[in-house]
């Protein structure tokens, strides 16, 4: 059994909207370590927290997080 890894686009689809991980993590209602964690593709995010993602960046969630 190998660990599957996640990719995303969360660090460029939040520069794009200039917003800070602070801002994020307000926005979506999870701490800024999370977000940062996110980011550093360390912690796969749960599937409300990717839902609230991808509404904010009007993306589908395949397209921030890419099944690797």
């Amino acid at each position: 059994y190998k660990k599957v890894q996640m990719k995303n686009k969360i660090r460029d689809l939040r520069t794009a909207k200039n917003m800070t991980q602070e801002a994020l993590a307000e926005v979506i209602g999870v701490s800024r370590q999370t977000i940062n964690a996110i980011e550093k593709e360390k912690f796969d995010p749960s599937l409300p927290t990717a839902f609230k993602m991808s509404k904010l960046f009007e993306l589908p969630i395949e397209e921030i997080f890419q099944f690797e």
